[in-house]
């Protein structure tokens, strides 16, 4: 070829290439862009947060639409055919890590957390100090679970308790609870007196877990009828107040997210406790199919999608940002936590469930 040609064909030839290559991945980019439906079960506690038209304008910009089934979390690690779905997203790392286990899932996303709370009442919260089962810490309480696990063990009536004008009726002391059967926050409840119960060491064995059975047990038949949502447990305690609900096991985040709402249901006389020690539930996405990945790398990377997070009381990756809502909105919790648990494994876990809900005869 004359060598006067040469320049010019190579030139053609380099804007070819770079032309196609512009093409190709403008043409990926717009693929992955490309709206899709992801359908998911998820626990009821994050309902709000993934009903949120910022949230879903969000995860549009990622080329998600997001749908949803709700279900307890232990339901969704037992009771559904995943091949529907293109991810879980359960309250609680044991389940969720029996489901990436048996469904072979090599990762997982975990977006956000919450520390296990309770919610109580100031006159309860003082009569808790005044007999040496709770520290007030400033405008919070901790509560000494050992203690409180003795008391519950011998049948402890609140009218037992010194120096309680407000409350001295004839109830045993229990924390209210979910069912443990059904519920993420029950297990969670569990794992964290089980904990306690095996003398500050977690359960590791199955003959570990039935031999404190006849402890742990009591904590949830006591209670009677119980609810499969952490809704409905805090649903009582904001409506019929102190008489129905002095203690309740809750998400802190469910206690954020109405105190920061500032729309009247928390009251000067509602007060958190935290269990000492404590547990974290960690919300945890475990993705079934590609474009469930996406949604988890999403809400886990997105810098948008952390700070509403926090908005609606949960505790992500952003902690800056965490600390400045707490400030912003006087909340009455801790910026961190350091007693804190893990969970036993989720077979170790389970097996304490199945011996309960035994017990319950159905």
């Amino acid at each position: 070829m004359n060598r006067r040609y040469i320049g010019p064909v190579l030139s053609v030839l380099l804007i070819i290439g770079v032309g196609a290559a512009l093409f190709f991945s403008v043409r990926e980019r717009l693929g992955a862009l490309r709206t899709v439906t992801v359908n998911g079960l998820t626990g009821s506690e994050k309902e709000e947060f993934l009903q949120d038209e910022r949230v879903l304008t969000a995860l549009r910009r990622h080329g998600l639409d997001l749908t949803f089934e709700k279900a307890g979390s232990r339901q969704i690690a037992t009771s559904f055919d995943l091949s529907q779905y293109d991810y879980t997203f359960p309250a609680g790392v044991p389940s969720a890590e029996k489901i990436r286990r048996e469904q072979g899932v090599s990762r997982s996303y975990e977006p956000f957390f919450t520390p296990m709370a309770v919610a109580s009442w100031r006159p309860i919260a003082d009569t808790l100090v005044a007999n040496g089962l709770a520290t007030k810490q400033g405008n919070y309480y901790t509560l000494d679970m050992a203690k409180l696990l003795d008391l519950i063990n011998q049948g402890t009536r609140w009218s037992d308790l010194a120096d309680n004008p407000d409350y001295a009726v004839n109830k045993r002391i229990l924390i209210t609870s979910t069912d443990i059967r059904r519920s993420n926050s029950a297990a969670m409840y569990l794992a964290l007196m089980s904990y306690v119960a095996n003398g500050n060491q977690i359960v590791q064995s199955e003959a570990q877990a039935w031999a404190l059975l006849p402890q742990l047990s009591a904590i949830f038949l006591e209670q009677g009828f119980t609810e499969y949502s952490s809704e409905a447990p805090f649903e009582d305690y904001l409506v019929m107040g102190m008489g129905k609900a002095p203690l309740v096991m809750i998400y802190e985040a469910q206690f954020i997210s109405y105190t920061a709402a500032t729309d009247g249901n928390i009251t000067a006389d509602m007060v958190l406790m935290y269990p000492e020690p404590t547990i974290f539930t960690k919300h945890t996405l475990v993705p079934l199919t590609d474009n469930g990945a996406r949604l988890g790398e999403a809400l886990e990377t997105d810098a948008e999608l952390q700070r509403l997070a926090v908005d609606f009381g949960f505790r992500s990756n952003d902690t800056a940002y965490f600390r400045e809502f707490v400030e912003q909105n006087n909340l009455p919790v801790p910026p961190s936590l350091i007693n804190v648990i893990e969970p036993p494994s989720y077979e170790v876990l389970e097996s304490m469930i199945v011996e309960i809900e035994k017990l319950y005869g159905n």
